[in-house]
């Protein structure tokens, strides 16, 4: 056959015939069920298990992964993260993908709600361009992975000795939160102090209603030695916020007030920082353009978490050299992680030298 005639029939040749022409992008949908190590109990909910949302972008032979962990707090579910991408698959699997602000942009315009949906897309975008250009998305967004902070190590509620418990297992951690909101407010951080001197850190994810009651527990909790209050009063009470911020010492940092970067300016006489989550602002994107704006108003920065796999943990650990404090341990909850990305150091986080995420298998 000469030059001509097999150029000819390659053209023609049909799929499996070893010639046929690169896959086109796909998209790939599936909830996963982690289960937590312990019982994971917050002023919101309690259980053993989390689902959260997985997305794989293929293109070019390129797999991105992302992951969206939803909550109920924001009135939203795995089930629902799935219907609100796959209400996009046809933009998304004929857009290009290099473009992907503008991707972003017209699927924040399409999906009302549903951010943890949108964060999966997101990050799988953002993987795959990393991966597509050969590079970390630290490298992407001009970080230095050496500047990333220590992470806290979260203790769930629970009872006094399983608190001391977990307390315990947490040994490598230099820092750790904790989470209040409830009556048991005292018996449990003591019960933390009965067995560290640790610096602490806390999270009352809006559990306390009355401000005088939010300045007399701050006010405890800074003599037990707690850096930082979370979210002390419900994400409404700017006001009360305000009022209570007047009569403590210790920074108070928004979590449930801040969502997304609109709500940052509002918030800026009434918090001294914010807790940026890729799961409810949707993504990488929004949460770097997040960060930049609470530090241009003056405001520390912070890289949180929901319960989730290292997906969604090493894309937000990604960004953490720009931020003032990390609290990114989900995927340390879990016992069934199926990836591997940012490790743990004695507190510090490690993010992995592979391009995009940098995510194997576990």
């Amino acid at each position: 056959m000469n030059r001509r005639n097999f150029l000819r029939a390659a053209a023609v040749a049909p799929a499996g015939s070893g010639l046929a022409a690169p896959a086109g992008p796909s998209i790939e949908t599936k909830i996963l069920r982690l289960n937590l190590q312990h019982t994971w109990t917050t002023t919101m909910s309690s259980s053993q298990y989390r689902d959260t949302l997985h997305v794989a972008y293929a293109r070019d032979g390129i797999t991105g992964h992302g992951e969206g962990a939803p909550i109920v707090r924001y009135h939203e579910d795995a089930e629902g993260a799935r219907k609100a991408v796959e209400s996009v698959r046809a933009l998304l699997l004929s857009a290009n993908p290099m473009q992907f602000a503008k991707v972003m942009a017209e699927v924040f315009r399409r999906v009302p709600g549903e951010w943890a949906g949108k964060a999966a897309i997101d990050i799988a975008l953002m993987d795959w361009v990393g991966q597509k250009l050969g590079i970390p998305l630290y490298t992407y967004f001009g970080l230095d992975p050496k500047d990333t902070p220590l992470t806290t190590f979260s203790i769930g509620i629970d009872t006094p000795e399983i608190t001391k418990q977990k307390t315990r297992e947490a040994a490598d951690f230099p820092i750790l939160k904790v989470k209040v909101g409830l009556a048991t407010d005292e018996p449990t951080i003591e019960a933390v102090r009965s067995v560290t001197k640790k610096p602490l850190r806390v999270d009352a994810n809006e559990g306390w209603k009355d401000k005088e009651e939010a300045v007399r527990k701050i006010n405890w909790l800074e003599k037990m030695g707690v850096e930082f209050i979370e979210q002390p009063l419900p994400a409404e009470m700017i006001g009360e916020t305000r009022w209570v911020r007047s009569r403590v010492h210790i920074p108070i940092i928004a979590d449930e007030a801040c969502q997304r970067a609109s709500d940052i300016p509002k918030l800026r006489d009434a918090f001294d920082g914010v807790n940026v989550k890729l799961d409810k602002s949707g993504g990488m994107l929004e949460a770097y353009r997040m960060i930049q704006i609470a530090k241009a108003l003056g405001m520390k920065t912070m890289l949180g978490c929901m319960v989730s796999s290292s997906v969604s943990v090493t894309a937000a650990a990604q960004l953490s050299p720009l931020v003032d404090y990390a609290d990114l341990d989900g995927n340390l909850l879990i016992s069934n992680d199926p990836f591997r990305g940012v490790l743990v150091e004695k507190g510090k986080l490690v993010l992995p030298g592979g391009a995009g995420l940098g995510l194997t298998r576990a």
